[in-house]
């Protein structure tokens, strides 16, 4: 009986440390690996980033797409980019011309 009384003591002191170091080792193990953990919001930091440098080049292509719908408005007609136009769509050019082709994009 009275080792049964020991083992019960002895038991009922390392249960309240084992319960408490189970508990860090959750909220610790969920810190970081968890949904809403350190790595997880790594990721969606990059994922972020990621974003606003696409967003970035967007914006760019997007003025610069502006600037030649500007340039081609009756109010605004820049004759350089007219003749481009033109020349463009009607696949023409003159014979002292050297033409150059580039690829956008």
């Amino acid at each position: 009986m009275t080792t049964l009384r020991e083992i019960r003591r002895r038991a009922r002191n390392v249960i309240g440390p084992f319960l408490g170091l189970t508990a860090v080792v959750y909220f610790g193990y969920h810190t970081v690996q968890g949904d809403r953990g350190l790595f997880a919001w790594w990721r969606v930091k990059q994922e972020v980033r990621q974003a606003e440098e696409t967003l970035s080049a967007l914006q760019a292509e997007r003025d610069r797409l502006d600037h030649r719908v500007q340039q081609l408005r009756p109010d605004h007609l820049d004759p350089d980019m007219l003749e481009e136009r033109a020349r463009v769509m009607l696949n023409m050019g003159r014979d002292d011309e050297v033409i150059v082709l580039r690829k956008h994009g």
